[in-house]
């Protein structure tokens, strides 16, 4: 991970960790031992490292080159067709379609999103319904491409190896179903970072020895971090990436970006955005929320309230352990959001606008999401604020998309040497 040293005095203990390649526990206990202290930042009171000790203190550990990588940008010698399955409002499709992937098909549930689809892309052919009612076989063949973001459930485990008939009743079950009728030279699957630990990993290795079963290699599992692809939010999503046992070209994923970009970058002016976020609707707090996060400093929470407010606001919960960090969080300019979830005002997952004691709005939302401003969402302000909530980032799609059109010039170019 690489940061802008530029843009700040001091550190936090998050980008601190990664600069180090510490955990965070180790830095606490530094802390303590005195062997790197922390202070408190004089603007926000939060507590942070000085960036100028760090860098003294672990000069030989830390790479201060910040030049980026070639970028990860791929132009696609032919037109290559991607159907995608759990579609939502469009993040992950977007994200492709700016990779220069042609989106030929998207199946949705959800009726909002699907208003969503097809009021920005009237051209696309948007197959609204639940994915148990629709056979695919009709693209067999004509989609480069499977992509879809399924839900992770739980399998029922008839013996040693689980197989595509053990997995029937689960979302996984329809997305390699699809697989199996359309035939993709890959496919992509995406889903949340605890897939790899659910249910002690044995759902992973399910998923994984379906798509053997059916004729898929699966690449290295990655858990890829959206801050390092251009997105000013801190969300992770885990990559499960197939390749058709007949091709023998290897899925490189993205490569990282090192330029980390925050807040400010999502809402004003800048090299994301052309412009200031665009004036829209958005969630309101109660008067007793607004008075206690009126108390709360930039990058703070709950801690940061005085004692007797904290020991309120927080009930029970003040005596228990573990640092409830995301409970009345007021985000700064100056860092990455923390990841967005499907409400903006959620007591567990605060998202406070950094000067204004007030959720993000829904462009707001959709900016930090990478959306383009003018990418309309359908439906209730609820259901606008979910549909952007569950989203794939845009540009994290896009990235994405350039390793699938990587992939794919390579296997056309061995298939069709000139």
């Amino acid at each position: 991970m690489f940061y802008n040293w530029a843009m700040s005095k001091y550190l936090t203990l998050s980008e601190t960790a990664e600069l180090l390649g510490k955990n965070k526990e180790t830095l606490r206990r530094w802390d303590r031992e005195g062997k790197l202290t922390a202070v408190r930042e004089p603007m926000s009171n939060y507590r942070v490292y000085r960036k100028s000790e760090v860098l003294e203190l672990f000069s030989g550990f830390v790479q201060l080159d910040t030049k980026e990588p070639v970028s990860n940008a791929a132009e696609p010698n032919y037109e290559y067709k991607v159907l995608e399955l759990f579609a939502g409002a469009g993040g992950l499709a977007v994200g492709m379609e700016k990779a220069g992937l042609k989106c030929i098909a998207l199946n949705e549930i959800d009726k909002f999103a699907c208003a969503t689809l097809r009021k920005n892309r009237p051209n696309w052919k948007v197959l609204e319904g639940d994915i148990r009612d629709f056979d695919f076989s009709e693209y067999n063949c004509k989609a480069d491409v499977v992509t879809g973001g399924f839900p992770c459930q739980a399998f029922s485990y008839a013996g040693k190896k689980l197989g595509l008939s053990d997995a029937r009743g689960t979302l996984f079950y329809e997305f390699a179903r699809v697989v199996k009728e359309v035939n993709p030279l890959i496919c992509i699957g995406e889903n949340v970072r605890g897939l790899l630990t659910h249910d002690n990993g044995k759902t992973l290795q399910g998923m994984i020895s379906i798509l053997d079963e059916i004729g898929y290699n699966v690449a290295p599992v990655e858990v890829l971090k959206a801050i390092n692809y251009k997105v000013p939010q801190k969300r992770e999503r885990l990559i499960l990436v197939g390749v058709r046992k007949d091709i023998d070209v290897k899925f490189e994923y993205p490569k990282p970006y090192k330029k980390i970009y925050n807040l400010k970058d999502a809402l004003k002016k800048g090299e994301l955005f052309s412009s200031n976020v665009p004036i829209s609707a958005g969630a309101k707090y109660p008067k007793s929320k607004i008075e206690v996060l009126d108390l709360v400093p930039p990058k703070g929470y709950w801690r940061d309230l005085p004692l007797d407010i904290q020991k309120k606001f927080m009930g029970g919960s003040f005596y228990l352990g573990g640092g409830k960090t995301g409970i009345a969080r007021r985000i700064g300019w100056d860092e990455p959001c923390l990841t967005l979830t499907c409400s903006p005002a959620q007591k567990q997952t605060e998202r406070c606008h950094p000067d204004e004691t007030r959720p993000f709005t829904v462009r707001e939302y959709a900016r930090i999401q990478t959306f383009p401003d003018d990418w309309d969402f359908e439906g209730s302000l609820a259901q606008q604020y979910k549909q952007i909530g569950n989203a794939v980032p845009v540009n994290l799609g896009r990235e994405v998309g350039y390793s699938i059109v990587k992939f794919l010039n390579d296997y056309y170019s061995l298939s069709n040497p000139q």
